[in-house]
């Protein structure tokens, strides 16, 4: 099976990928080698997935309100 290389799927490709990966594993039908593999793969796509969903947070803005509650502008997302 001809994999695409990891930097040119799309957030949900790469999950979906990974979820098969994961399921593969789970069966533990992979030989030793098919499993490091897999395994490798899996943890590409996972620091992958990650860089995506912080690089959209970074990108969110919360609508900020006035005294009266309309909304009075946009300020940067707070992960805290």
């Amino acid at each position: 099976m001809d994999t695409p290389p990891i930097e040119d799927l799309s957030f949900e490709d790469a999950l979906k990928e990974l979820e098969r990966i994961v399921g593969r594993l789970e069966t533990g039908d992979a030989t030793l080698d098919e499993s490091i593999a897999l395994y490798e793969r899996g943890d590409r796509l996972r620091a992958r997935c990650a860089e995506r969903l912080d690089a959209a947070q970074a990108r969110i803005e919360a609508i900020r309100l006035d005294a009266e509650g309309r909304p009075a502008g946009v300020r940067p997302f707070a992960t805290n």
